[in-house]
Protein backbone atom coordinates (compact mmCIF):
# COMPACT_ATOMS: atom_id res chain seq x y z
CA UNK A 1 0.00 0.00 0.00
CA UNK A 2 1.49 3.14 -0.99
CA UNK A 3 2.59 5.70 1.11
CA UNK A 4 0.11 8.74 2.19
CA UNK A 5 0.66 11.64 -0.48
CA UNK A 6 2.02 14.44 1.83
CA UNK A 7 5.30 11.79 3.13
CA UNK A 8 5.83 10.97 -0.26
CA UNK A 9 5.17 14.68 -1.60
CA UNK A 10 8.00 16.07 0.77
CA UNK A 11 10.71 12.89 0.29
CA UNK A 12 10.22 13.11 -3.48
CA UNK A 13 10.56 16.85 -2.82
CA UNK A 14 13.84 16.60 -0.60
CA UNK A 15 15.59 14.26 -3.37
CA UNK A 16 14.89 16.40 -6.51
CA UNK A 17 16.30 19.40 -4.65
CA UNK A 18 19.55 17.27 -4.01
CA UNK A 19 19.78 16.00 -7.48
CA UNK A 20 19.02 19.47 -9.27
CA UNK A 21 16.25 18.12 -10.89
CA UNK A 22 14.12 21.19 -9.27
CA UNK A 23 15.30 24.48 -10.65
CA UNK A 24 16.58 27.53 -8.89
CA UNK A 25 13.78 30.37 -8.27
CA UNK A 26 14.03 33.96 -7.48
CA UNK A 27 10.88 35.92 -6.85
CA UNK A 28 10.35 39.66 -6.19
CA UNK A 29 6.64 40.14 -4.59
CA UNK A 30 4.00 43.07 -4.44
CA UNK A 31 0.98 43.17 -2.85
CA UNK A 32 -1.59 45.29 -5.10
CA UNK A 33 -5.55 46.03 -3.33
CA UNK A 34 -7.41 46.48 -6.81
CA UNK A 35 -11.32 47.53 -4.85
CA UNK A 36 -11.78 45.01 -2.15
CA UNK A 37 -9.61 42.44 -3.13
CA UNK A 38 -6.26 41.48 -2.35
CA UNK A 39 -3.57 40.22 -5.32
CA UNK A 40 0.24 39.08 -5.25
CA UNK A 41 2.05 39.46 -8.06
CA UNK A 42 5.27 37.47 -8.14
CA UNK A 43 8.54 38.59 -10.66
CA UNK A 44 9.44 34.64 -11.23
CA UNK A 45 12.39 34.01 -12.45
CA UNK A 46 11.91 30.18 -13.01
CA UNK A 47 9.39 31.64 -15.71
CA UNK A 48 12.26 32.44 -18.25
CA UNK A 49 13.95 29.19 -17.15
CA UNK A 50 10.81 27.40 -18.61
CA UNK A 51 10.72 29.21 -21.39
CA UNK A 52 14.46 28.51 -22.46
CA UNK A 53 13.67 24.99 -21.49
CA UNK A 54 11.03 24.30 -23.67
CA UNK A 55 13.08 25.94 -26.34
CA UNK A 56 15.93 23.95 -26.10
CA UNK A 57 13.41 20.43 -25.96
CA UNK A 58 12.01 21.78 -28.99
CA UNK A 59 15.57 22.06 -30.99
CA UNK A 60 16.72 18.66 -29.22
CA UNK A 61 13.82 16.20 -29.76
CA UNK A 62 10.53 16.15 -32.12
CA UNK A 63 8.06 18.32 -31.82
CA UNK A 64 5.87 15.68 -30.10
CA UNK A 65 7.88 15.69 -27.10
CA UNK A 66 5.94 14.95 -23.84
CA UNK A 67 7.59 15.71 -20.44
CA UNK A 68 4.98 13.71 -18.90
CA UNK A 69 5.69 10.40 -20.85
CA UNK A 70 7.43 9.12 -18.52
CA UNK A 71 7.40 12.19 -16.12
CA UNK A 72 11.27 12.88 -14.98
CA UNK A 73 11.95 10.35 -11.97
CA UNK A 74 13.04 12.67 -9.50
CA UNK A 75 9.94 14.33 -10.02
CA UNK A 76 7.55 11.55 -9.98
CA UNK A 77 5.24 10.97 -6.54
CA UNK A 78 3.72 8.10 -7.51
CA UNK A 79 0.38 7.10 -8.18
CA UNK A 80 -3.27 8.67 -7.60
CA UNK A 81 -5.62 6.09 -8.59
CA UNK A 82 -5.28 4.29 -11.44
CA UNK A 83 -5.48 6.60 -14.04
CA UNK A 84 -2.97 9.18 -12.50
CA UNK A 85 0.42 10.64 -11.16
CA UNK A 86 1.33 12.79 -8.86
CA UNK A 87 4.56 14.71 -10.38
CA UNK A 88 6.20 17.93 -8.42
CA UNK A 89 6.17 20.71 -10.76
CA UNK A 90 9.71 21.37 -12.21
CA UNK A 91 9.78 25.05 -11.45
CA UNK A 92 7.79 25.93 -9.11
CA UNK A 93 7.06 28.87 -6.75
CA UNK A 94 5.19 26.92 -3.83
CA UNK A 95 6.89 24.07 -2.75
CA UNK A 96 4.59 21.24 -2.93
CA UNK A 97 3.36 22.47 -6.20
CA UNK A 98 1.53 19.30 -7.52
CA UNK A 99 0.83 18.29 -11.24
CA UNK A 100 -1.81 15.46 -11.56
CA UNK A 101 -0.79 13.93 -15.00
CA UNK A 102 -2.77 11.27 -16.89
CA UNK A 103 -1.00 8.06 -17.20
CA UNK A 104 -1.62 8.07 -21.14
CA UNK A 105 -1.79 10.66 -23.07
CA UNK A 106 -4.98 13.35 -23.19
CA UNK A 107 -5.22 16.60 -24.66
CA UNK A 108 -5.28 19.29 -22.63
CA UNK A 109 -8.35 20.51 -24.55
CA UNK A 110 -10.40 17.26 -23.83
CA UNK A 111 -13.11 17.54 -21.46
CA UNK A 112 -12.47 16.87 -17.83
CA UNK A 113 -13.58 13.23 -16.71
CA UNK A 114 -15.10 11.58 -13.61
CA UNK A 115 -11.41 9.74 -13.10
CA UNK A 116 -10.09 13.12 -13.22
CA UNK A 117 -11.58 14.68 -10.65
CA UNK A 118 -11.22 11.53 -8.80
CA UNK A 119 -8.03 11.97 -8.96
CA UNK A 120 -8.18 15.38 -7.77
CA UNK A 121 -10.20 14.50 -4.84
CA UNK A 122 -7.70 12.55 -3.48
CA UNK A 123 -5.38 14.68 -3.51
CA UNK A 124 -7.85 17.81 -1.74
CA UNK A 125 -9.48 15.06 0.46
CA UNK A 126 -5.90 14.25 2.03
CA UNK A 127 -4.14 17.51 2.05
CA UNK A 128 -7.05 20.47 1.22
CA UNK A 129 -5.40 23.66 -0.80
CA UNK A 130 -6.61 24.55 -3.77
CA UNK A 131 -7.00 22.46 -6.92
CA UNK A 132 -7.06 24.46 -10.43
CA UNK A 133 -6.99 24.02 -14.22
CA UNK A 134 -6.30 25.62 -17.44
CA UNK A 135 -7.98 24.17 -19.75
CA UNK A 136 -5.79 24.95 -23.22
CA UNK A 137 -3.00 27.30 -23.88
CA UNK A 138 -5.47 30.86 -23.82
CA UNK A 139 -6.10 29.68 -20.56
CA UNK A 140 -2.47 29.54 -19.14
CA UNK A 141 -1.75 25.42 -20.39
CA UNK A 142 1.90 25.45 -20.93
CA UNK A 143 2.00 21.43 -21.67
CA UNK A 144 -0.63 19.49 -24.53
CA UNK A 145 -0.86 16.54 -21.94
CA UNK A 146 -4.21 16.63 -19.71
CA UNK A 147 -2.80 17.91 -16.10
CA UNK A 148 -4.74 19.49 -13.28
CA UNK A 149 -2.48 21.12 -10.63
CA UNK A 150 -2.44 21.47 -6.67
CA UNK A 151 -1.45 23.37 -3.67
CA UNK A 152 -1.27 24.00 -0.55
CA UNK A 153 -3.04 26.30 1.36
CA UNK A 154 -0.08 27.68 2.68
CA UNK A 155 0.29 31.88 3.44
CA UNK A 156 0.75 33.78 0.37
CA UNK A 157 -0.08 30.56 -1.81
CA UNK A 158 -3.19 31.84 -2.81
CA UNK A 159 -5.62 33.93 -2.04
CA UNK A 160 -9.55 31.91 -3.63
CA UNK A 161 -11.03 32.83 0.24
CA UNK A 162 -11.02 36.55 -0.83
CA UNK A 163 -13.17 35.36 -3.62
CA UNK A 164 -15.31 32.56 -2.21
CA UNK A 165 -15.67 34.68 1.17
CA UNK A 166 -18.22 37.27 -0.42
CA UNK A 167 -20.33 34.88 -1.74
CA UNK A 168 -23.76 33.94 -0.04
CA UNK A 169 -24.15 31.30 2.73
CA UNK A 170 -27.47 30.20 1.11
CA UNK A 171 -27.18 29.58 -2.52
CA UNK A 172 -30.29 28.38 -4.08
CA UNK A 173 -29.55 25.41 -6.37
CA UNK A 174 -25.73 25.77 -4.93
CA UNK A 175 -24.97 27.80 -8.19
CA UNK A 176 -24.31 31.50 -8.12
CA UNK A 177 -22.26 34.67 -9.58
CA UNK A 178 -20.51 37.73 -8.07
CA UNK A 179 -22.05 40.68 -9.88
CA UNK A 180 -18.69 42.55 -8.63
CA UNK A 181 -16.36 40.58 -10.85
CA UNK A 182 -15.92 42.17 -13.88
CA UNK A 183 -15.79 38.76 -16.37
CA UNK A 184 -18.04 35.73 -16.60
CA UNK A 185 -17.38 33.00 -13.97
CA UNK A 186 -20.01 30.86 -12.10
CA UNK A 187 -19.46 29.40 -8.55
CA UNK A 188 -20.66 26.30 -7.52
CA UNK A 189 -21.34 25.61 -3.99
CA UNK A 190 -19.69 22.13 -2.89
CA UNK A 191 -22.00 20.22 -0.10
CA UNK A 192 -20.07 18.49 2.69
CA UNK A 193 -19.56 15.02 1.90
CA UNK A 194 -21.06 12.70 4.74
CA UNK A 195 -18.06 11.61 7.59
CA UNK A 196 -15.60 9.17 6.08
CA UNK A 197 -16.78 9.67 2.73
CA UNK A 198 -14.26 7.81 -0.14
CA UNK A 199 -12.23 9.55 -2.75
CA UNK A 200 -14.80 8.42 -5.59
CA UNK A 201 -17.74 10.40 -3.65
CA UNK A 202 -15.75 13.45 -3.65
CA UNK A 203 -14.23 13.20 -6.98
CA UNK A 204 -17.92 12.78 -8.54
CA UNK A 205 -19.14 15.99 -5.98
CA UNK A 206 -16.43 18.35 -7.77
CA UNK A 207 -17.75 16.65 -11.60
CA UNK A 208 -21.33 17.37 -11.00
CA UNK A 209 -20.48 20.99 -9.48
CA UNK A 210 -18.06 21.27 -12.53
CA UNK A 211 -20.68 20.41 -15.21
CA UNK A 212 -23.74 22.92 -13.10
CA UNK A 213 -21.17 25.67 -13.53
CA UNK A 214 -20.62 24.89 -17.34
CA UNK A 215 -24.46 24.69 -17.49
CA UNK A 216 -24.70 27.64 -16.08
CA UNK A 217 -22.45 29.31 -18.64
CA UNK A 218 -23.65 27.91 -21.35
CA UNK A 219 -20.47 26.01 -21.60
CA UNK A 220 -20.41 22.18 -23.18
CA UNK A 221 -18.92 20.04 -21.01
CA UNK A 222 -18.55 17.30 -22.40
CA UNK A 223 -16.99 18.94 -26.28
CA UNK A 224 -13.86 17.48 -27.64
CA UNK A 225 -11.94 20.30 -27.96
CA UNK A 226 -13.76 22.19 -24.74
CA UNK A 227 -13.81 25.74 -25.24
CA UNK A 228 -10.73 27.49 -22.77
CA UNK A 229 -11.51 28.28 -19.23
CA UNK A 230 -10.03 28.03 -15.97
CA UNK A 231 -11.07 25.71 -13.17
CA UNK A 232 -10.31 26.46 -9.78
CA UNK A 233 -11.70 24.59 -6.25
CA UNK A 234 -11.05 25.03 -2.75
CA UNK A 235 -12.84 25.80 0.52
CA UNK A 236 -16.15 24.08 -0.72
CA UNK A 237 -16.37 25.77 -3.74
CA UNK A 238 -15.56 25.37 -7.61
CA UNK A 239 -15.96 28.17 -10.07
CA UNK A 240 -15.43 28.21 -13.80
CA UNK A 241 -14.12 31.26 -15.91
CA UNK A 242 -14.06 30.98 -19.45
CA UNK A 243 -11.22 32.40 -21.64
CA UNK A 244 -10.96 34.47 -24.47
CA UNK A 245 -6.88 34.90 -24.63
CA UNK A 246 -4.14 33.88 -22.52
CA UNK A 247 -2.62 37.20 -21.85
CA UNK A 248 -2.93 41.24 -21.96
CA UNK A 249 -0.12 43.66 -22.64
CA UNK A 250 2.36 40.70 -22.07
CA UNK A 251 0.82 39.36 -18.66
CA UNK A 252 0.47 36.24 -19.14
CA UNK A 253 -2.60 34.92 -16.60
CA UNK A 254 -3.55 31.12 -15.88
CA UNK A 255 -5.60 29.45 -13.18
CA UNK A 256 -4.47 31.20 -9.90
CA UNK A 257 -4.51 34.77 -11.47
CA UNK A 258 -8.65 34.18 -10.37
CA UNK A 259 -7.01 33.28 -6.68
CA UNK A 260 -4.95 36.38 -6.84
CA UNK A 261 -1.83 35.33 -7.37
CA UNK A 262 -0.23 36.49 -10.57
CA UNK A 263 3.37 35.83 -12.11
CA UNK A 264 5.50 38.09 -14.50
CA UNK A 265 8.47 36.82 -16.19
CA UNK A 266 10.53 40.52 -15.65
CA UNK A 267 10.26 42.53 -12.44
CA UNK A 268 9.43 45.86 -14.28
CA UNK A 269 5.96 44.40 -15.00
CA UNK A 270 5.18 44.34 -11.87
CA UNK A 271 4.78 48.16 -12.71
CA UNK A 272 3.00 47.36 -15.44
CA UNK A 273 -0.09 44.96 -13.40
CA UNK A 274 -0.45 47.75 -11.05
CA UNK A 275 -1.31 50.38 -13.97
CA UNK A 276 -3.52 47.99 -15.53
CA UNK A 277 -5.21 46.97 -12.06
CA UNK A 278 -5.54 43.39 -11.62
CA UNK A 279 -9.44 43.01 -12.09
CA UNK A 280 -9.23 45.43 -15.39
CA UNK A 281 -6.28 42.41 -16.45
CA UNK A 282 -8.23 39.50 -14.97
CA UNK A 283 -11.29 41.01 -16.97
CA UNK A 284 -9.33 41.34 -20.22
CA UNK A 285 -8.40 37.62 -20.54
CA UNK A 286 -11.30 36.87 -19.58
CA UNK A 287 -15.23 37.39 -21.41
CA UNK A 288 -16.95 40.87 -20.16
CA UNK A 289 -19.74 39.48 -17.42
Amino acid sequence: MPLPLLPRIDRTYVHANESGALQPIRTERAFIRDEDFDFTVRWVSSLALKDAGRVSAALRRDPDYNPFLPPEEDLNVGPVGKHHLAVLNKYPVIERHLLIVTRAFESQTVPLSLADFVALARVTTELGGLGFYNGGTEAGASQRHKHLQWIPATAGSSNFDGFTARLPADVPGDVTFDATLPWRHCFVRLRPAPPGSDCALNGATLHQAFHAACDALGIAADRDPMLPYNMLTGGGWLVVIPRRREQHEGISVNALGFAGSLFVRRPEQIEVVRRIGPLHLLAAVGFPA
